[in-house]
């Protein structure tokens, strides 16, 4: 197994070793189905292996890991059936969201997405993968909050993590950074000019076509 896990320096090591191991899940570091072993992520992370045992557990009961015994532990893998599920359930959402953030017309909305768009785009004109997968995440989770729905945040929550880790996935196999961050564009527009069906077909474009892309290279036999 190959991967560029950063080394564990300070304090709390069982927190960190879980939290950079779920990082790497989240961030496509990590892929699923790929095998995980506690004395390659020990030495590649620099610890013993007991905080290894321990955040793998903990990421097998959020469901980012899967130990099967006598087989060992891998990244849980993608089914076609939970792709749908998730991205269908992310579309009700951010549409919705998209709804909501629309009928409140406040300028200072749109200016706040269209900053995150613009440091994602310098993002991936330096080729900072890290950075644009963060500010996409950034993007659609500030278009959520901006729903100013607390029910809508709380489901949004659930199936957050998920969505982070496939949109992570589809950013990777996608070779012009730049272009994640201008396909965000013709949604702002949208938005911009009031035109509310003309944005929801956007966001649901922009939503299926990432669920189909990633269905392509990471769907479980």
């Amino acid at each position: 197994m190959k991967s560029n896990l950063p080394q564990i320096r300070n304090m709390s090591i069982r927190e960190q070793s879980l939290d950079s191991l779920r990082e790497a899940i989240l961030s496509g570091e990590l892929k699923p189905g790929q095998a995980l072993t506690e004395m390659d992520l020990a030495r590649q992370l620099g610890v013993s292996r007991a905080p290894i045992r321990e955040a793998l557990r903990i990421l097998n009961s959020e469901g980012l890991v899967e130990t099967i015994p006598y087989r060992g532990t891998t990244v849980t893998r993608l089914s076609r059936v939970d792709i749908e599920e998730i991205y269908s359930m992310r579309m009700l959402l951010e549409s919705y969201a998209l709804e909501r953030v629309m009928a409140a017309g406040e300028p200072a909305l749109y200016q706040q997405l269209r900053g995150m768009v613009g440091e994602m785009i310098s993002a991936g004109d330096r080729g900072d993968l890290g950075a644009v997968n963060a500010l996409d995440r950034d993007f659609h989770d500030a278009l959520i909050a901006m729903g100013r729905h607390q029910l809508l945040a709380t489901m949004w929550q659930t199936v957050a993590m998920k969505v982070r880790q496939i949109m992570a996935l589809v950013n990777r196999r996608n070779s012009d950074l730049t272009q994640i961050a201008h396909n965000h564009l013709p949604l702002l527009e949208a938005m911009e000019a009031g035109d509310l069906a003309r944005a929801q077909e956007i966001l649901q474009g922009h939503i299926a076509t990432a669920g189909d892309l990633i269905a392509e290279d990471w769907v479980a036999p």
